[in-house]
């Protein structure tokens, strides 16, 4: 085998990263030249996007996304060619950002749903992205170190 699972994973990871990356800057950059953000798939992403949830502290979310997305694939990238074994702080750290992220998205989603009762595919594709970051780090997390994190 070419990869370990764990390599393997991490790839899939940065993968993603860069792809969610692509989304909040695709979106950020329609909304920086009010330029009206297209859905492929016949939502109204121009209606989700200039919502009043698509902001959180008077900074929109695109740019949230943008960082999580380049951190995290920063992290990434390095530990694929640095690390044998990301050290389990990081990897502690990373599992946190993702679950928050994987939160915040799942609570967007319902906004979508059940408060503006519209959707935005763009949005929907980064929370899905989001998402599965997530559970791919909780699936190449050892949680038997956990012990570790607090000692010394």
């Amino acid at each position: 085998m070419l990869f370990s699972n764990d390599i393997f994973i991490r790839v899939l990871i940065l993968i993603l990263g860069f792809f969610g990356f692509w989304v909040a800057y695709h979106i950020y950059q329609h909304k920086r030249v009010k330029k009206p953000l297209v859905c492929p798939v016949g939502f109204d992403c121009n209606f989700v996007v200039h919502s009043n949830y698509s902001e959180f502290m008077h900074t929109p979310l695109e740019i949230f996304g943008m960082g999580y997305y380049a951190l995290l694939s920063l992290f990434y990238f390095i530990s694929i060619f640095v690390f044998d074994v990301m050290p389990i702080k990081l990897e502690s750290l990373l599992l946190l950002a993702s679950f928050g992220a994987f939160i915040f998205s799942v609570y967007l989603l319902g906004v979508q749903i059940f408060v503006l009762k519209k959707g935005c595919s763009w949005c929907i594709v980064s929370a899905f992205i989001s998402i599965l970051i997530f559970i791919l780090i909780t699936l190449n997390y050892d949680f038997s170190l956990v012990g570790q994190i607090f000692s010394k």
